[in-house]
């Protein structure tokens, strides 16, 4: 059960409006004057909008998205932390911030999703459909590209602190060999370099660099709007309160500094393991199995000749040329969808 559903009362606070939407609950709101400086304005049901009162001289916007899937709560649980430490001043809004619940639905279900897989449907023109994540998705994409289109402006590749940013937060399925790691989507515009130092300190493990076009919210930021985006896969899928919040108390230190405006810690990128997908795996009959067991974590290496998924109409997906690491498997997918990514070590950027 969600953490918020007692909240009640009329939204008065930061907090009480994620609270609100992520119970599912329909709030409006005037704008409301945050404690340490800065206005939040209603963007729409679970989007809201931080605005400073006085910004910071070359601070970049940032997006902060959660609970895109729903049974995703240690990204939820930040979003909340942030939230309190703005309604008791603790922490001023020094830049623009969008900050998104994305699927309150299924948050309140407790479920991945309810129909369909939100993160696969952001893309233009929009997929068609008429179920809630197709709604859903169409508000998020508008919701952004209004905040993308006031707010994108302004890249310097020597201070991540003036690179606008969209973090989309999630936590994975099953356990990882690098339970706290990036994905970044693909681009032919590089990360700058001091984001990747800010990764590193954030807490993250590795990176995982896509190798083709995919339809997620934070490949959305990058293909419509040139915006430094990550999938930020912050440990494994919790119940509320069951989520340990130490080892990510980097990322939310992250976090408050985008939204403050003020320079993130960096460190040194060897301690980030570098990967590049080079193949996915697609679920395309109807009999369709990994080959593996369910259990393996992300990550997890399988030697040339493996025969990693059998498929009563693709066939059998055997390992060639290389060894390959498999990252998000899931055999429980759509036909059509992706089962799998698979992908091979890479040099860090600049090495």
């Amino acid at each position: 059960m969600n953490s918020c559903n007692e909240t009640r009362c009329a939204p008065r606070r930061l907090r009480d409006i994620l609270c609100a939407a992520m119970a599912d609950r329909p709030f409006q709101f005037n704008a409301i004057e945050l404690a340490g400086g800065g206005r939040v304005l209603d963007r729409g049901a679970g989007i809201v909008e931080l605005m400073p009162a006085t910004p910071v001289a070359g601070a970049a916007a940032t997006v902060i998205s959660a609970g895109i899937h729903g049974n995703e709560t240690a990204p939820l649980e930040l979003l909340l932390d942030l939230a309190g430490d703005l309604d008791n001043g603790c922490l001023t809004v020094g830049a623009p911030a969008l900050l998104i619940v994305g699927h309150p639905a299924s948050i309140v279900a407790g479920t991945r999703y309810l129909d369909t897989n939100l993160n696969r449907l952001f893309k233009r023109p929009a997929v068609a459909g008429d179920g809630r994540e197709h709604r859903r998705a169409r508000e998020l994409m508008d919701a952004i590209d209004t905040f993308w289109w006031a707010h994108g402006g302004g890249v310097s590749p020597e201070d991540q602190r003036s690179t606008p940013l969209h973090l989309d937060l999630h936590t994975a399925i099953r356990a990882s060999r690098y339970p706290r790691f990036a994905v970044e989507p693909f681009s032919e515009i590089g990360t700058p370099a001091p984001v990747w130092r800010a990764i590193a300190a954030a807490g993250l493990q590795a990176v995982l660099s896509q190798h083709a076009a995919s339809p997620t919210f934070s490949h959305y930021s990058r293909a419509e709007h040139g915006i430094t985006a990550f999938t930020l896969e912050l440990g494994r899928v919790a119940a509320f309160g069951a989520n340990d919040l130490a080892v990510l108390a980097p990322m939310a230190d992250w976090l408050a500094a985008r939204v403050a405006g003020e320079p993130a810690a960096e460190a040194s990128l060897e301690t980030l393991a570098f990967f590049r997908v080079v193949d996915e795996l697609r679920r395309v009959g109807e009999d369709f199995s990994l080959g593996f067991d369910d259990d393996v974590a992300n990550f997890t290496p399988f030697d040339v000749g493996t025969v990693i998924a059998r498929d009563d109409e693709a066939g059998a997906t055997i390992v060639a040329d290389a060894p390959v690491h498999v990252v998000f498997p899931n055999a429980n997918v759509e036909r059509g969808a992706r089962a799998a990514l698979l992908a091979r070590p890479t040099p860090a950027p600049g090495a």
